[in-house]
């Protein structure tokens, strides 16, 4: 409706449409029907930005940012309740089929003057509403069967009704809300979006992969140098970038990051930093010089590793090291990829790595403050695929932005005929 109006009052929008003034609805239906094109618009933008040797993929960093997808969480329901409501609308669906057979041998003494035709509005009514809650419950179970295979589905889960695909998730300072992660790739040279997707799930610890996978497909090659937030420190995002062979900056979680102060020099606790791994026994050595053993590997790859109590109880550290309540002797959770922790927690100590992960700052978090000043702050379209092309348009107007910027700005110059955009 804005582009509507703007292009029927305002001169640019008016120059730019050559005097075209296509119905909202019109402009609604082609962002609808146009998903690949803009995922393709966007390649163009990564391309053509590349050309004008505004990115290089020198230095790349990642972040992703929960925008609001286009539902209510007061319009979703959990699985235990889709049960009941079903099973409920079952039940009364099942009487009013039952009361509409004997509508017409009761009419003149159930009804009087009534027609006795609200009964099959009502049944219709119920009816819709069975096929909602069914269509909501299938894409709740089958959502389940694909997260968490072989498990039982917990009746706390919920799902929206307006978008099967939108997922709860919380934000600092907005709660919880149905909304999508999106993940963007930031390029260092004049902040140009190289490659983006949305997630559907709540954290980062599982977005290295798409995120290299989305830069090759868009780029045709990987950066040299890729920095992220702590919220991608996660033994498989940290395995990914090991066999990518990327030269990578992860901050590193808080438990285990190094203190700066010793032992010695303070009363802190004791984190997972302070316990030396010895990768060859698979075993942690606490700082009193006792070995916590593996006692618990998932099916996951998520291992446990537990002191001796009674070594524990006569340990000097015990009062700074174990937290159980009831006396128990200290654990320590990880999982295969330990040693490659351990790898990048080294590497974020030398102050060259600082230096190099100190740039992310100004890399990526601010193009994410440019999207929203721009006015994009949450999905219009609903559904995975609808709400992909919605955000790959989002950061195809960005790079034009930026490229424009840089043309008028005179720090790039390119003969016109030779930016043409093709499409597929």
């Amino acid at each position: 409706r804005e582009i509507q109006r703007r292009c029927n009052e305002d001169l640019s929008f008016m120059y730019i449409a050559q005097m075209n003034c296509p119905n909202f609805r019109v402009l609604s239906d082609f962002r609808k029907d146009n998903i690949d094109f803009f995922h393709n618009c966007f390649k163009q933008t990564v391309k053509l930005a590349m050309e004008l040797g505004l990115a290089s993929l020198g230095h790349v960093s990642l972040d992703g940012s929960k925008f609001k997808a286009n539902s209510s969480k007061h319009k979703a329901m959990s699985y235990k309740y889709l049960k009941q409501q079903e099973e409920q609308l079952n039940q009364e669906i099942n009487d009013l089929i039952k009361q509409a057979n004997q509508c017409d041998e009761q009419e003149d003494k159930t009804y009087k003057e009534k027609t006795g035709y609200d009964i099959p509005e009502d049944l219709k009514f119920k009816e819709d509403r069975l096929k909602t809650i069914k269509a909501a419950k299938q894409a709740l179970e089958k959502r389940e069967a694909e997260l968490n295979p072989n498990k039982k589905i917990d009746d706390k889960k919920q799902i929206s009704f307006s978008d099967h695909d939108a997922r709860i998730m919380g934000k600092k300072g907005e709660g919880f809300d149905y909304k999508y992660n999106a993940q963007i790739n930031a390029d260092s040279d004049q902040q140009i979006i190289i490659a983006q997707h949305i997630s559907q799930k709540a954290n980062d610890t599982q977005e290295v992969e798409p995120a290299l996978e989305s830069i090759k497909q868009t780029t045709e090659k990987l950066p040299e140098k890729l920095s992220a937030d702590n919220g991608y420190m996660s033994g498989e995002n940290l395995q990914k970038l090991e066999d990518s062979k990327i030269d990578c900056y992860v901050a590193i979680n808080k438990g285990e990051k190094k203190p700066k102060e010793s032992l010695e020099e303070s009363n802190r606790p004791l984190v997972k930093a302070d316990f030396e791994y010895n990768e060859k026994n698979d075993e942690f050595i606490c700082p009193g010089k006792q070995e916590l053993k593996l006692v618990k590997e998932n099916k996951d790859g998520s291992k446990r590793y537990k002191a001796n109590i009674e070594k524990c109880n006569t340990c000097e550290y015990k009062s700074r090291c174990s937290k159980s309540k009831k006396g128990d002797s200290r654990t320590i959770s990880t999982d295969a990829n330990e040693p490659l922790r351990r790898k990048m927690n080294d590497k974020m100590e030398l102050e060259e790595s600082k230096v190099i992960y100190k740039e992310r700052k100004v890399i990526v978090e601010p193009v994410f403050g440019q999207i929203k000043n721009n006015g994009f702050r949450g999905f219009s379209l609903r559904g995975i695929k609808k709400v992909e092309g919605e955000f790959s348009l989002v950061c195809a107007t960005h790079n034009i932005k930026k490229i424009v910027k840089n043309l008028y700005d005179g720090l790039v110059r390119q003969k016109f005929e030779k930016m043409t955009i093709k499409s597929n």
